[in-house]
């Protein structure tokens, strides 16, 4: 291969006149050497036209369940496969360390067992049908405030026991790539950290992929003797052309011709690049076929995941299941039961090949009942006239100027209090500005929809919309700007109230936005929903609430209501999962990944701005391993809902536990489970491991150990059988530089969650003899 040949794989191209071909490595024809399309794709392959929207991956954590993570990752690979995608970017396995971060949803859990366990799976099940993984953001991007510029001070103990573990186990499972993070890893920017890209990922773990940069995290040419083989990012010409490869292009072929970095380690970029290839069978003269999409067999496992990672949080009285054959009338409330939301925001935006509003499913399985519906919370609105927008909107089709700015003008309140201002952006991806404040985002990768409310004083405040149409493209984009005023919003939960307070039943949708590129600015619902839930209850006591969201909230309602059920963001199978678990045609199977918290100040992070969202450019990382339920514990703080916590439609008795050492070095723990109650159900049984009386070192209380579900008739009982990991056992000895056992007698507690142990032995634990 000629040097400028080599170079066209480390950086990636961009194909803007197809829209499966968005990312793309062009290949060398004359070696036979074809090439190399990605896609994003963390919950669904994130192309320019409709794709199965799977799940987010919180919910398919919540389901605990290894095979089901295979066959989600099955369905990706898959779909990605019969879209021309050789690469999918995903999955993402960062720790849930701020429970505002906006991209919680795209993740696991904040428990790195947990995340490892179902991310290895998730990895084998999409590489077995042919599409290469990139396993991100590594290492240490738990949020996206400052996501670019922070430094990340986290001690060595904390890296390697809570944040990285997520990434051995996918990588061990044969991940093809790593994609490194934008932030700085205790001084150095991730995708420049040898200590992280070759110390770690290749000397220690034995990665044999390749290593690319997040879009636009590269930051020098020298990122390649580091350990970072691939650049991803652009740079727009002034005759608005791209210009990919800003340091890995022309720059590295001329630090290469000077002899600032040799050749050879453009080489070993290259190999680790087609040795992925030949891996996956591109390079033969016959490569694998490319399958034809399966869209009813995705959404059969979409759904499957979304009832088994639903967690009912709240169940008093046994109101759900609802009874079909009673006709109790329901009151339908809420924006996202008519509008269903099905995924996150941001690079991660799938376009569903269709979506059902959960109102006409409940409306179908309900026959012979009164369903009625309302919105609640109003997000559309309407148009801002030019009493209010100065100058006036027109709105439709408009070309960004260089700045790519669409409009700016004076908008005028007439009183003090929450307004909803909402964006609609086809063709093209910007912002909206009130005041100067941090852009909003709007269009194509935000939905079809951007609606947030804004407390806004009486008076004249700035408003400035951007917008950029992809280059070489469409120059214009279609636009649509309107607003809630306070007078609507009331009008609206109304409305709301008095369907509820007529109905047998009111099942209210709640939801949030997570989303890329900003972490959410509260814990509790956004706008009005919280005030709505509140009034729907105290009209109605029988009050279901069934929420759409991305990571934890706060609920000062919840005593009020009878049932919390929380869908999390469920894919293009949401209405019919939904359904399905309200009238008991299905087992809500899901259990916490993350503690819900009842204030943002009982949290890890929440009291303390040195934690997040940083002091001075550097965020710190004190709590060290105390993150997530750990910190509950250490702290004594009881949260709203416990990390494991999820109820069934049955109930669940353990009995008696042992626990015994192992071969390879971990335990094994063997319980007796029964379904005490009259349906079948599946539990998460979990078992936690105390402490070691030998380590002189800060531990956990208990820390998830290993766990296994278990599907039981009524009636039934099963031995089950939960095995403990050496590794689990261990931890990270900063001056042995290794993983060192805590032996002595140590306790092992099985339950549903940290906070609910049935049961508990003890077992003496002893180094593995070699």
């Amino acid at each position: 291969m000629t040097v400028e040949e080599k170079l066209s794989f480390v950086y990636w191209n961009y194909n803007l006149d197809d829209p499966l071909e968005k990312l793309w490595l062009p290949g060398v024809p004359r070696l036979g050497i074809p090439q190399l399309s990605g896609t994003d794709g963390p919950a669904g392959v994130t192309i320019s036209r409709p794709a199965v929207a799977m799940p987010a991956p919180v919910a398919l954590a919540s389901t605990f369940d290894e095979d089901l993570a295979r066959k989600y990752g099955e369905v990706l690979g898959r779909e990605g496969r019969a879209a021309r995608q050789d690469v999918i970017l995903g999955p993402m396995v960062n720790n849930i360390r701020v429970p505002q971060a906006g991209r919680n949803f795209e993740t696991f859990s904040e428990d790195p067992l947990l995340t490892g366990r179902i991310a290895a799976s998730q990895v084998r099940g999409v590489q077995s049908q042919g599409l290469m993984t990139s396993v991100k953001h590594y290492a240490a991007n738990t949020q996206e405030t400052d996501r670019y510029t922070t430094d990340v001070d986290i001690d060595e103990r904390t890296l390697r026991e809570i944040e990285l573990p997520g990434f051995e186990a996918p990588i061990r499972a044969g991940a093809s790539s790593v994609m490194c993070a934008y932030p700085k890893v205790n001084g150095t920017f991730a995708c420049s950290n040898e200590t992280l890209l070759t110390s770690i990922l290749r000397e220690q773990w034995d990665f044999e992929g390749w290593v690319m940069s997040d879009w636009g995290a590269a930051h020098a040419t020298e990122d390649i003797e580091a350990g970072l083989d691939q650049e991803m990012g652009v740079d727009v010409n002034p005759d608005g052309s791209l210009a990919p490869g800003k340091f890995f292009g022309d720059a590295l072929g001329r630090a290469i011709e000077e002899g600032r970095i040799p050749e050879s380690r453009l080489d070993t970029s290259v190999t680790r690049i087609l040795t992925q290839m030949e891996r996956f069978g591109l390079l033969d003269a016959d490569p694998p076929a490319r399958p034809e999409r399966d869209v009813a067999g995705g959404v059969a496992v979409a759904q499957r995941v979304a009832e088994d990672g639903a967690v009912l949080l709240r169940n008093e009285d046994d109101v759900l299941p609802l009874d079909p054959d009673a006709q109790q009338d329901l009151a339908v409330i809420g924006p996202t039961a008519k509008e269903p939301k099905v995924t996150g925001l941001g690079s991660s935006y799938v376009e569903p090949d269709y979506a059902n509003a959960p109102v006409d499913t409940i409306r179908e399985r309900a026959q012979g009942a009164d369903v009625t519906y309302e919105v609640g919370e109003e997000l559309r609105g309407t148009p801002i006239g030019p009493d209010a927008l100065q100058p006036a909107f027109e709105g439709g089709r408009l070309t960004p100027d260089a700045g790519g700015v669409l409009y700016e003008g004076t908008l005028t309140v007439p009183e003090t209090g929450v307004y909803r201002l909402a964006v609609r952006m086809d063709g093209g991806n910007g912002g909206l500005v009130v005041d100067g404040a941090a852009p909003i985002g709007v269009g194509d990768v935000f939905g079809p929809l951007t609606s947030v409310p804004i407390r806004l004083e009486a008076g004249e405040h700035d408003l400035q919309l951007t917008g950029t149409a992809p280059p070489g493209g469409d120059p214009t984009v279609d636009v649509d700007l309107t607003w809630v005023t306070p007078d609507a919003a009331q009008q609206a939960q109304d409305a709301a109230v008095e369907a509820a307070r007529d109905a047998d039943v009111a099942v209210v949708f709640g939801y949030d936005d997570g989303a890329e590129t900003a972490d959410r600015t509260s814990l509790g619902l956004p706008g009005r929903q919280d005030e709505l839930i509140a009034a729907v209850a105290a009209a109605n006591p029988r009050t279901v609430v069934v929420l759409n969201t991305g990571s934890s909230i706060t609920m000062p309602w919840l005593d009020s209501t009878q049932a919390v059920l929380d869908m999390w963001y469920p894919g293009q199978a949401g209405a019919e999962a939904t359904t399905a678990l309200l009238f008991g045609d299905a087992e809500p199977g899901g259990r916490l990944t993350q503690t819900f918290p009842r204030s943002v100040e009982e949290t890890p992070v929440g009291a303390d701005a040195r934690r997040f969202p940083g002091v001075d450019g550097t965020v710190h990382y004190d709590e060290g391993i105390f993150s997530g339920y750990r910190w509950y514990d250490q702290q004594d703080v009881d949260p709203l809902f416990a990390f494991g916590h999820g109820l069934s439609y049955t109930t669940f008795r353990y009995g008696p536990l042992t626990v015994r050492p192992a071969r390879d070095g971990g335990l094994v723990a063997r319980v007796k489970v029964a379904n005490t109650g009259d349906r079948a159900g599946s539990e998460v049984v979990q078992a936690y491991l105390g402490a070691s009386p030998r380590v002189d070192l800060p531990q956990a209380e208990r820390q998830l150990a290993g766990f296994e579900k278990v599907r039981l008739a009524a009636g039934e009982s099963r031995w089950v059988t939960v095995r403990i990991e050496p590794r689990a056992l261990q931890h990270w000895d900063v001056e042995r530089d290794a993983w060192v056992t805590g032996t002595g007698r140590r306790t092992v507690e099985v339950g549903s969650s940290s906070r609910d142990l049935r049961r508990s032995a003890e077992v003496m634990v002893r180094e593995k003899r070699r």
